[in-house]
């Protein structure tokens, strides 16, 4: 499941263009160089921060904003059958 934390850490992770992704039954941020590697081989991204900022207009949401994009973004990764 998606929770707003997962956001948080997506929009506050130091590592170099991260994205939000499903592997293994676990949500992480990770590098987007990490894609692809055997490590995380069909991974689902779910977004990346810089696709988060451009929906949101700002890189600080609040935590209200925070509950309603987690919410959206779980529903859409069990759509896809994550």
């Amino acid at each position: 499941m998606i929770t707003p934390e997962h956001i948080h850490a997506l929009l506050t992770s130091d590592v170099d263009d991260p994205k939000l992704i499903l592997a293994a039954g676990a949500v992480v941020v990770v590098p987007a160089s990490a894609l692809g590697t055997e490590r995380y081989q069909g991974a689902l991204e779910v977004i990346s921060r810089r696709d988060l900022v451009a929906q949101l207009g700002t890189d600080v949401p609040s935590r209200q904003e925070l509950e309603p994009i987690a919410a959206r973004l779980d529903t859409a990764a069990t759509q896809l059958g994550a």
